[in-house]
């Protein structure tokens, strides 16, 4: 049977047709792009995605299929997945499921078949937008409407719908060779990582360099983290604006001095509204395998993973706090330090699931803090 007709329509009143694969019905969020030509299993798995609808642009997706591997959370986040062509007959040996068939188990509504250039293209001009893919209502003027009237991004806490309901221990590392990259430490130091919607991949790298890991969710107090006397902590990426966050922020500002601590991408942001910076809302994001980030300390360019909307001012940064990575796209903060406490964040992605693995020394660096 042919794919149903579905249409993405925008807050600004363009509406593309394509056809429906996956799921069907309707789906709306903040309209973003990917320019990784890998890892869409682990763009739909990353936690950070909740609230958008992903477009791809590489034109060819799902040729690999789907392996549990691969897998960054417990389910696919995104609301809805936008591709230019999606492949019917995936090849790899990895590989049990199509990835049509797990957008249908997971009930994600994806659309392919538009002209993702075109679509791209607007969104670097105009910025990213709310929109909605449909398959029940092809109306255009009621569409476009819907875009309009969605919640958009800005002011609202979408942790709280990513983050695990309890504690829990985490004790897997790399146990594949296909992504093993890091060698292997006897776990030495323990660390409490404050979970705002993680990436499995940044719990095995923290296991690989030697840490116990006990997680706990975004929502806990710094006197729940303390209760673990952990060596050191750890501040997740997850998704949306970080300023709704005063819970977040206010843990993390009771932690500072007390414990040594490493935040990344949402975790950078939070940790710096702690220390009394700023962030802004990106005109349209950062999110792909393929992003050049400037070393200050090394003066060497790494090659990055990135997913994110939202940015750390540099010039807002308290006196304490000095920049070391620097986005040579935009000259946007990507990594900052603290002068005398031993704490430190990047906004990029140094686990780099899928790849590149430049920056995957951060994890060595933060287990050297720990004593």
């Amino acid at each position: 049977m042919p794919n149903p007709t579905a249409k993405l329509a925008l807050e600004d009143g363009t509406v593309f047709t394509g056809l429906a694969f996956g799921a069907t019905g309707e789906t709306f969020g903040e309209v973003v792009f990917n320019t990784s030509m890998t890892g869409y299993q682990e763009v739909l798995t990353d936690p950070s995605y909740k609230g958008q609808l992903v477009t791809m642009t590489y034109p060819l997706v799902g040729n690999y299929g789907i392996s549990p591997d691969d897998y960054e959370s417990q389910r696919v986040q995104v609301e809805g997945f936008i591709v230019r062509e999606r492949s019917r007959h995936p090849s790899n040996y990895r590989s049990n499921q199509s990835l049509d068939d797990y957008l249908k188990q997971n009930r994600v509504i994806g659309i392919e078949g538009l002209d993702t250039r075109a679509l791209v293209r607007k969104l670097r001009v105009r910025g990213v937008m709310t929109g909605v893919i449909s398959t029940a209502d092809l109306d255009d003027v009621s569409l476009v409407r819907k875009a309009q009237t969605a919640p958009k991004i800005v002011g609202r806490d979408l942790v709280r719908e990513v983050v695990p309901e309890r504690a829990f221990e985490w004790t897997a590392g790399m146990s594949s060779p296909l992504t093993n990259y890091m060698d292997a430490r006897p776990l030495t130091k323990h660390v409490v990582a404050l979970d705002y919607g993680m990436k499995w991949n940044i719990l095995r790298c923290l296991v690989q360099v030697g840490c116990k890991v006990t997680v706990l969710p975004g929502t806990a107090s710094s006197a729940d983290v303390l209760s673990y006397n952990p060596d050191g902590v750890f501040l997740s990426n997850g998704p949306g604006d970080p300023e709704p966050l005063g819970y977040a922020q206010k843990t993390i500002r009771e932690l500072v001095g007390k414990k040594p601590i490493f935040g990344i991408c949402l975790g950078h942001q939070l940790l710096g509204l702690a220390l009394g910076a700023k962030t802004f809302k990106l005109k349209f994001g950062h999110r792909g395998a393929n992003q050049p980030v400037l070393n200050e300390r090394t003066k060497k360019v790494e090659i990055t993973t990135q997913n994110h909307g939202f940015a750390v001012a540099t010039d807002s940064l308290p006196s304490d706090l000095v920049p070391t990575h620097i986005n040579l796209n935009d000259g946007t903060l990507e990594g900052m330090r603290h002068r005398r406490l031993p704490l430190f964040s990047v906004q990029y992605h140094p686990e780099a699931s899928a790849g590149p693995h430049d920056s995957s020394y951060l994890f060595s660096e933060f287990r050297e803090l720990l004593g």
